[in-house]
């Protein structure tokens, strides 16, 4: 939308340039062509140059003046997109940051994870023994708990179940 109004200013700007160049152009035309004395038309003449010039001028500086202003409006706007530019990054970077922490810590659980899932598997002999320890183990007393309630003189014990 700025566009398109800055391309009107500009067509405008560039109609009042040709409007004056055509306008310079017919009052010297009207005056070579309009029957007076020499030294009249060279007057006349050098009035209207005069005239062109000062329009000219004019012109010139309106065109300079709104450069200006443009040229206020655009760094004005540059700098609030820097800025917000700039906010945006530090926000972007807070968030990958704490991100990275996350991830950071996610990737120490695992890595213990694998250490420890790699100790056990890094000797199956190991790991083979060890199960088969607990098994023994587990066989040793369930047979001692077997072994005391068949050494015990038996009670009449109603199994129903309540």
């Amino acid at each position: 939308m700025r566009y398109e109004h800055e391309r009107e200013e500009t067509s405008a700007t560039t109609k009042l340039t040709y409007l004056l160049i055509g306008g310079g152009i017919g009052a010297i035309l009207a005056l070579l062509f309009a029957p007076k004395s020499g030294e009249e038309l060279r007057g006349d003449i050098a009035d209207a140059t005069r005239k062109g010039l000062e329009k000219s001028k004019e012109a010139a500086a309106l065109a300079k003046e709104r450069a200006g202003e443009y040229y206020e409006v655009t760094r004005e706007r540059a700098g609030e997109l820097y800025s917000s530019a700039q906010e945006r990054a530090g926000e972007l970077y807070h968030t990958a940051q704490e991100k990275a922490g996350e991830l950071k810590e996610k990737a120490g659980e695992l890595a213990e994870k694998a250490k420890s899932a790699a100790t056990s598997t890094a000797n199956p002999f190991t790991a083979a023994i060890d199960a088969g320890k607990d098994a023994y183990n587990q066989e040793k007393r369930r047979n001692e708990t077997k072994a005391i309630t068949e050494g015990r003189p038996s009670y009449p014990v109603d199994n129903k179940e309540s």
